[in-house]
């Protein structure tokens, strides 16, 4: 890795985006440490360290939220935007038809992912601002209607320009810009959880310090195995008569098919949703209406059910990991592009049977990808039953997803140096 980041900032092109990445980075890191005013911080950390839903959401964010920074809720109003997108061109033909118009369709969609985020942002900050009110300490110092109304303004806007920020570093191409934005929170995050981990460390949790290092070299190991392996699907391109006596094509290649091509996109999906109804339930746990604040207590006593939220946090990595490879991945215009280009599967026949085919295999490599998937982001949470910690499931997970961004983005480095070598020949 380190040989090809060493030949990555020889390429003038790819050495400034990804100083441009870093310096990105640190803006974001920056903003991230500006906290509103009129906010008690040790009130909030305290409240935050309490509450195990929200200290996940905090880390998640890499501790804008606990923080309460300009940025305080990240990226998660703009990726609550991409699902519902996302969940709508599968059910509305009319959206279908706009995504398939190519490079203009998808830009209609993502313009309209972005007006959809602002609204989002006003009512997850609206019902965070509504929670730190009704803690039992004194967080906000200050419940006027004007100030109300300039931090919700101001969180909302710490989201656009985190969106914002994030298409930039995607457009650099050495990586997604919302998983790395991620990803560079969670590595923030992480000396303060070791420390906090090391404080609290004795002697006779030795055994679960070596779960956990077993699940941490499993899951490095998974994941860069799981993530390099892909279905090789032979392809054969037919013969061409072009002029007198002239052949050309009878060209034998394959057809890559990764066995996860969701990447971590199902595990990003997977925590916002888990982490959606504890939020709403803690909103409405102090509601006058006793059927609702019942409902309220239900819905958090469910959730910190070991087995029930495991059961739930594998569901859902298991559905995103078909859907978003359904979003991404189109049998029907591969088949038709092979047929156009004069290719063909051994064996089967083009168009509509070569479309089938390629739906069934990928069907299959989803199952083994998305049972991996699960399986790795539970596993975490089954050992922490044993261990007694909630710093392991959150540590797993941050895992998964630190080395499938650096993969990612690994790769995409590679083929931006790889394209230009080939352009200097």
């Amino acid at each position: 890795m380190w040989e090809k980041l060493f030949r990555a900032w020889k390429v003038k092109e790819v050495r400034n985006g990804l100083l441009f990445v870093l310096a990105m980075m640190v803006l974001f890191r920056i903003t991230a440490h500006i906290p509103l005013p009129g906010v008690d911080l040790v009130a909030l950390r305290q409240f935050f360290d309490a509450n195990e839903v929200l200290g996940m959401l905090s880390l998640f964010s890499g501790g804008t939220i606990s923080n309460f920074s300009v940025v305080a809720l990240g990226v998660a109003p703009y990726i609550t935007s991409s699902i519902i997108f996302q969940l709508l061109v599968m059910i509305v033909p009319k959206l279908e038809e706009i995504q398939k118009e190519g490079e203009q369709g998808r830009q209609k969609i993502q313009k309209w992912t972005r007006w959809l985020t602002v609204p989002l942002a006003v009512l997850q900050s609206f019902a965070l601002i509504s929670l730190l009110k009704q803690s039992q300490v004194q967080i906000l110092t200050d419940s006027s209607l004007f100030y109300m109304v300039a931090l919700i303004a101001t969180v909302t806007a710490g989201t656009v320009f985190l969106m914002w920020m994030g298409e930039l570093i995607t457009e650099k191409k050495v990586g997604n810009g919302i998983s790395l934005m991620i990803f560079a929170g969670i590595l923030a995050s992480l000396p303060q959880s070791v420390s906090q981990f090391a404080a609290t460390y004795d002697s006779s949790q030795w055994l679960f310090v070596l779960m956990y290092v077993a699940v941490g070299l499993l899951t490095v190991v998974g994941v860069v195995f799981v993530n390099e392996a892909e279905r090789k699907i032979p392809v054969q391109y037919a013969r061409q008569v072009r002029g007198v006596g002239s052949l050309s094509g009878g060209v034998s290649t394959h057809l890559p098919l990764k066995l996860i091509m969701a990447g971590v996109i199902p595990i990003i999906f997977a925590i916002s949703l888990m982490l959606f109804p504890s939020l709403i339930a803690q909103f409405f746990v102090s509601a006058k209406t006793e059927w609702l604040a019942e409902a309220a207590r239900w819905v958090l006593a469910t959730m910190q059910v070991q087995w029930i939220y495991g059961m739930l946090y594998f569901g859902l990595v298991f559905v995103f990991t078909y859907f978003y490879t359904s979003v991404i991945f189109h049998p029907d215009q591969i088949a038709e592009n092979l047929q156009k280009q004069g290719g063909f599967i051994p064996g089967i026949r083009p168009g509509r049977p070569t479309a089938e085919y390629l739906q069934v295999v990928i069907n299959r490599l989803n199952l083994f990808g998305a049972l991996f998937l699960g399986s790795i982001a539970v596993m975490p949470i089954v050992i922490q039953g044993t261990g007694g910690s909630a710093a392991l499931a959150i540590g797993g997970t941050s895992l998964l997803i630190i080395v499938s961004v650096v993969i990612e983005s690994v790769k995409q480095i590679e083929a931006q140096v790889t394209m230009r070598q080939y352009d200097s020949y």
